[in-house]
């Protein structure tokens, strides 16, 4: 209990920063991707499919969980503090509002995380979806 006492903040915190920094990673690199891309060197849509949405399930991956890693940081956190309680011979409000109100940044964090990556998420799948449809103008001879 001790170790989770000193470490849990640098672990949940430390694990979505490294989920950021995967995720902005990611989409920085789809968006110089669809900027340089020439869809006329694909021949085939499926193929142009599988290039276009390279690194996008790891975003979305990033989006979805860093909202439960940020609640399972405040589980914890909250644990902590009912252990803290229990182990101290006298109740004191302040503390026990402090060590809640300290559990409850780890759900803010991973939101705040989660929702830059649905955003980008979807802005680059809405990407996707206008080159695969360049493409198939490509392909009929409309572009």
């Amino acid at each position: 209990m001790e170790f989770l006492k000193l470490y849990l903040d640098h672990l949940v915190l430390g694990t979505l920063g490294f989920m950021s920094f995967i995720m902005l990673a990611f989409a920085v690199e789809r968006y110089i991707y669809f900027w340089r891309i020439k869809l006329a060197e694909f021949k085939h849509i499926e193929l142009l499919k599988v290039a276009l949405t390279r690194n996008l399930t790891s975003i979305s991956s990033v989006g979805s969980n860093a909202p439960y890693v940020g609640l399972l940081g405040t589980v914890l956190g909250i644990l902590i503090t009912f252990h803290e309680m229990g182990q101290s011979s006298k109740l004191d409000v302040n503390t026990i509002m402090l060590g809640l109100a300290m559990a409850l940044k780890a759900t803010a964090a991973g939101l705040l995380v989660a929702i830059p990556a649905i955003l980008f998420y979807n802005g680059l799948m809405r990407k996707v979806d206008v080159l695969v449809s360049r493409w198939t103008a490509l392909q009929d001879g409309h572009a």
